[in-house]
């Protein structure tokens, strides 16, 4: 999506230990119309699969989910990344390692919000090594649900996780592929 790498060179910065900062836009202030051109991208890719739920991970994935379903008309479903109170009843768990925190999360969904037989589609804002979608993909198999595929609007291709994903047989359609990033704040993306 050529409109987001270049919203990418002008507004993001790469920062010490091979961090892409997109928060002027993406994930901290959000630029909704730019978002929900993202929506309409992701909808053109996976609009015709019978999604019937988008599953992705808090934080920063939920605006982009969020803004995503309304064009496929369905809910959204977040994991969360710390048990709380409000939080009750049988949960679906897996760890996820955060590469952005350098930490593992203990990531949950209600038993209630995924059901056998739901076609899903997982939509994230990074994809780097591949833990969270790898985690969210094993809740949604827990649940008995089909994974469709997966929406991502920033790979990170040289760091791996797509393409073992791919190679699992999951389809995954990332809207910008950065093939390299330099310290100096160089970034290359895929063609």
């Amino acid at each position: 999506m050529e409109a987001l790498e270049n919203k990418i060179l002008n507004e993001g910065t790469v920062s010490d230990g091979d961090v892409l900062r997109v928060d002027c836009f993406l994930n901290h202030q959000i630029d909704v119309s730019f978002l929900n051109e993202i929506g309409k991208e992701f909808y053109r890719l996976f609009g015709g699969d019978g999604i019937t739920k988008i599953l992705t991970i808090e934080a920063s994935g939920i605006a982009v989910a969020s803004i995503t379903a309304q064009y496929f008309g369905c809910p959204v479903v977040f994991a969360k990344k710390s048990k709380t109170l409000n939080q009750s009843g049988e949960l679906y768990t897996r760890t996820a390692h955060s590469y952005t925190h350098g930490n593992d999360n203990v990531i949950t969904v209600s038993k209630k919000y995924l059901h056998a037989g739901e076609k899903l589609l997982i939509i994230d804002d990074f994809l780097a090594r591949g833990e969270a979608l790898g985690a969210l993909i094993g809740i949604a198999e827990d649940a008995g649900a089909e994974v469709v595929g997966a929406g991502i609007v920033i790979e990170k291709q040289y760091q791996g996780g797509g393409d073992s994903l791919r190679a699992r047989g999951i389809k995954v359609e990332s809207l910008s592929k950065i093939k390299a990033m330099t310290p100096d704040g160089g970034i290359e993306f895929c063609r």
